[in-house]
């Protein structure tokens, strides 16, 4: 198929307009190439979203030029380069606010049984076109001729009217080609709201098992794409229909729990995915989207299938599951190379998702209390939000008498804090003088002389160093002549 002048009508002139206005520096960056008679074009999301009228600051080209050509025209036109990618003919670089990414024309495709991709350098920018993931992405600006020519040989501007995802080629080849784009498609969907085609669906459901040869971190990195967009239940929904889920996150599809007239529960699946949206809804508490707490609120009740237990008569419990989820979320996150900060922090909140629930009618101590804001550190409002956002009961009372206990608990924690500093709690006396107090060298006894001094600092407040001196030395006088 040839490439024509697309049919933009108005409102698609109108955009690539303001992506000539609002981004000059891709007229620049096209006048080097073309110096060196080498043929540049905007492509691919940079140029949908110019009509969708969301275009960033991140602009990704294809040009002709072979790659270590690019390097040496970037290096005169750019702040800085590099060229990590040069082996699959991408260099990227930066001039002022804008990153730039210059793609040598190209194909690539999977074998079989392969986990890179074979890449050949083409001759035309419509076989560069062909290889592209979805015609709304298959669209080009050249911006080496007279004039800019808008470039869609692949109906990219009707299926962008129509809010639809189809794939350039077959679908089949197209996944075969990058099985990640598969993923993909259920990002899109979240991020653009945009309806995936039936061939495509039906593509994406028989082909899931070969998404298996796709990276760890490449995987991740399309998950987390996924999850930060603003309609994430879309995408999840869709790796879970197309069994997708079942090779890249299997804790979640396993939450579709069979329920039977005997043992009725809340449907855990559904639970998780409001408890997610209900915490983005939170969000603003922490500064914006937040990838740890919306983690935390998919994960958060994946330890229910492994401890589910049927209670003769009906009903159904499933006894110490944040402790199987919090080890369950730690792992599945190592599997897809999360780091390691991240892991921590959604395994130490799923592990404590369910402590509010003890505190009742709100009648906790005040120690209860101070080892609630240890135990969550830093995590603190991360809790605060995952709690809230774990009430999805339909019963209007009950949500609110949830929500007024646990605004006392808040309001509680602020007061203690303001009291006693709780976000610094500390014992009494630090090491140096546990060990001059009991003549000790550096040994495990000092380490359990300031346990036992964090534990009467949990259970009283601060003691005050005179008060702990003695409370240790009754403790080491006890400890040594029991």
């Amino acid at each position: 198929m040839s490439a024509e002048k697309g049919n933009l009508g108005a409102a698609g002139e109108l955009a690539i307009r303001a992506l000539i206005d609002q981004a000059p520096l891709a007229s620049s960056l096209a006048a080097a190439f073309q110096v060196e008679g080498f043929r540049l074009a905007l492509v691919g999301g940079p140029v949908r979203d110019a009509i969708l009228g969301r275009l960033g600051n991140d602009l990704d080209f294809t040009t002709d030029a072979h790659p270590h050509q690019t390097k040496k025209i970037l290096k005169s036109w750019a702040d800085n380069t590099w060229d990590t990618g040069i082996l699959f003919g991408t260099v990227a670089g930066k001039r002022g606010d804008t990153t730039v990414e210059v793609t040598t024309y190209r194909t690539e495709k999977y074998e079989e049984d392969s986990r890179k991709p074979d890449v050949e350098f083409g001759e035309t920018i419509e076989g560069d076109l062909s290889r592209r993931d979805f015609t709304v992405n298959a669209m080009a600006l050249e911006l080496t001729t007279a004039t800019p020519e808008f470039i869609d040989p692949f109906g990219g501007i009707d299926d962008l009217r129509s809010k639809i995802l189809r794939t350039p080629t077959s679908a089949e080849q197209s996944f075969s080609d990058d099985p990640l784009r598969m993923m993909r498609a259920a990002r899109f969907a979240s991020q653009l709201g945009f309806e995936i085609s039936e061939d495509v669906l039906a593509a994406m459901t028989s082909m899931s098992g070969r998404i298996s040869i796709i990276s760890a971190e490449r995987v991740r990195d399309e998950f987390i794409k996924l999850l930060m967009s603003d309609q994430p239940r879309v995408g999840i929904t869709i790796l879970v229909d197309t069994g997708l889920a079942d090779l890249v996150l299997p804790e979640i599809p396993k939450l579709r729990l069979e329920i039977d007239e005997h043992h009725h529960h809340k449907d855990v699946y559904e639970h998780s995915i409001t408890v997610l949206e209900q915490a983005i809804a939170q969000e603003v508490r922490l500064g914006g989207a937040n990838l740890v707490i919306r983690l935390a609120a998919l994960l958060h009740d994946i330890g229910k299938p492994k401890t589910r237990n049927l209670i003769e008569g009906g009903g159904v419990s499933f006894h110490h599951h944040e402790v199987v989820g919090a080890r369950l979320s730690k792992t599945r996150m190592k599997a897809l190379r999360f780091d390691n900060e991240t892991i921590d922090a959604v395994e130490t909140l799923v592990a404590l998702h369910l402590r509010f629930h003890g505190y009742g009618d709100g009648e906790w101590t005040d120690s209860a209390v101070r080892r609630y804001v240890r135990d969550a550190g830093d995590l603190l409002t991360h809790l605060h939000v995952l709690t809230r956002a774990d009430c999805t009961t339909r019963n209007a009372k009950k949500a609110e008498r949830l929500a007024r206990i646990y605004d006392g608990l808040e309001e509680r924690i602020a007061k203690l804090a303001q009291e006693e500093e709780l976000s610094k709690i500390r014992p009494d006396l630090d090491g140096a003088q546990v060990m001059s107090l009991l003549q000790l060298k550096p040994s495990a006894d000092v380490g359990k002389a300031l346990d036992f001094l964090m534990e009467l600092r949990m259970e009283h407040g601060p003691l005050g160093e005179e008060r702990a001196k003695q409370e240790l030395l009754q403790w080491w006088k006890a400890r040594r002549h029991p």
